[in-house]
């Protein structure tokens, strides 16, 4: 096992619990993600050899040739990047978790394409909550249709929402944006829909992502390290 990446996990983990302690929330509320994009499969296989179960992967090919070589390990994994049309069948096929759904064709497709052997796909919308030029996601104001026709699609189960907002100045403006994502949550819930993720925050936002109700952290390089 490679002991910086345990020691780093460790680290993380304490972080979370602080993060959980000081917003008043339980420690098991908050998923550690780990971000493994670009880390050869080695990388994974240490982190699960100090606990680290869930890994988030960008580049859809990468990924797959990961997943292929660690079959033998009890491993869950969660598509966090863009997906093109032509990547669909791949993601359907090898994936656990999709957090970065921003239009109903990608939905369509990945649940036309999700083996009937396998369980129900669990993805999450990916929210544009602070209108960030470079940042897919759906608009705020076109969530709610989006929820509703990607919650009634078969093959997938629609868990909760995604973002990725752009850095802010102060603890108290990075929190007012994920706020706004929790109550976006709270409004599809109130329309009658069961969801429970909200993917948001990663190692410079963990904190105040964790303090408005975040229930699942991406980190990647306070875990692996600089690549």
């Amino acid at each position: 096992m490679n002991t910086s990446i345990a020691e780093n996990l460790a680290q993380v983990h304490a972080h979370i619990q602080a993060a959980c302690q000081a917003a008043g929330r339980a420690p098991g509320s908050v998923q550690l993600l780990a971000v493994s994009k670009t880390w050869a499969a080695d990388a994974v296989r240490s982190a699960h050899a100090a606990g680290q179960t869930a890994f988030g992967e960008n580049y859809i090919q990468e990924a797959v040739d990961k997943i292929t070589a660690l079959q033998d390990l009890p491993l869950q994994w969660h598509c966090i990047g863009s997906i093109q049309s032509n990547k669909t069948r791949l993601v359907a096929e090898h994936f656990d978790w999709v957090h970065s759904i921003d239009r109903l064709k990608i939905a369509q497709r990945l649940s036309e394409q999700r083996p009937a052997h396998l369980p129900p796909l669990q993805v999450c919308i990916q929210v544009n909550v602070d209108g960030g030029e470079t940042k897919s996601g759906v608009v705020p104001q076109d969530l709610p249709a989006l929820a509703q026709a990607v919650a009634a699609l078969p093959r997938l189960q629609l868990r909760g929402l995604m973002t990725i907002p752009e850095p802010a100045e102060t603890d108290a403006q990075m929190r007012a944006v994920h706020r706004q994502a929790k109550d976006l949550l709270d409004n599809l819930r109130a329309q009658g829909l069961a969801l429970d993720t909200l993917s948001m925050g990663m190692s410079a936002d963990l904190a105040a992502a964790i303090a408005e109700g975040s229930t699942m952290v991406r980190v990647g390089t306070a875990i692996f390290g600089k690549r």
